[in-house]
């Protein structure tokens, strides 16, 4: 086993899939620990004696991104980071939750679409730029709700813009979405009350729900798709999904689990931390 340690700061994280996953990725070769504790910066101070490389989840991404040194594009697009790396220059912010999001909006079209999306997951890095994304989405898919303004909510909504996609944002209190707009930069972004959830679903090629709960609409998405007109739906939350009875086997619905965002996102920082591609086969093999 490599002398370099690697591990997930967060609270409360008994339950991660994370060392599994990284296990997987290089079949046992790393370290990797789960760094529980309620209070930050005892974390971090252990990250800093004993640890290469981090992951950050809930509640310390905010913490995290404040501690480092050099952001990456993606990080400060977010206001966020889930992973923090000694480097020569200092410590360096990453978020792959934007990249998690984009890669299973790139997974998801080609199960829709096929080989008429170029590109692919052979061709593209894991941590592609926006135009390498926009190249491989094909222009399939034009339009994408983002539900929800928080930590998933704002690294969906940075990933889809980027992606070139006309973006509208719902979120339970309206400043906080007009907050998230303008920090994106885009004057064109639409934002609605979750009161027009279903509505919204309808008039958008792709939705990415990340609320925790229902927006109370949810008994109307069934008249939302058609087996004619292909809708994607991506849910975040991957413990206790609040859509997937509803949506499962819907003709015109393809609904997908946060299972694929939790992969994704693995999968574009862990060559980040070890300089070596990762697994993707027998990381998703651990989820099934």
């Amino acid at each position: 086993m490599s002398e370099k340690k690697f591990g997930l700061i967060g609270h409360p994280i008994a339950h991660s899939q994370s060392p599994a996953l990284f296990r997987a990725a290089y079949r046992g070769k790393y370290a990797y620990d789960l760094i529980e504790g309620a209070i930050f910066e005892d974390s971090y101070r252990r990250f800093l004696k004993e640890y290469a490389g981090i992951n950050v989840t809930a509640p310390f991404k905010g913490d995290a991104y404040r501690m480092t040194d050099i952001r990456s594009r993606e990080c400060e697009r977010v206001g966020a980071t889930n992973l923090l790396l000694k480097t020569d220059e200092g410590i360096k912010g990453y978020n792959t939750d934007y990249y998690g999001v984009v890669l299973t909006v790139l997974s998801a079209a080609r199960s829709v679409f096929g080989e008429s999306v170029p590109g692919g997951f052979s061709e593209l890095p894991a941590r592609p730029s926006p135009e390498q994304m926009q190249k491989a989405l094909g222009g399939r898919l034009r339009k994408a709700l983002v539900v929800g303004c928080g930590g998933a909510g704002k690294a969906a909504a940075a990933a889809v813009v980027d992606m070139g996609l006309e973006t509208t944002l719902m979120n339970r209190t309206a400043g906080k979405a007009e907050e998230l707009a303008s920090s994106l930069g885009r004057d064109s972004i639409k934002i609605l009350p979750v009161s027009r959830f279903a509505e919204a679903v309808r008039e958008n090629d792709i939705t990415v729900y990340t609320l925790p709960v229902p927006t109370g609409q949810e008994d109307l998405l069934k008249d939302c798709f058609s087996s004619g007109d292909r809708k994607i739906l991506i849910e975040a939350n991957y413990r206790d999904p609040v859509l997937k009875d509803i949506l499962d086997d819907i003709p015109g619905c393809t609904y997908v689990h946060g299972q694929s965002w939790l992969l994704y996102q693995a999968y574009a920082g862990y060559d980040l931390f070890t300089g070596e591609k990762p697994s993707l086969e027998l990381m998703a093999a651990i989820l099934k």
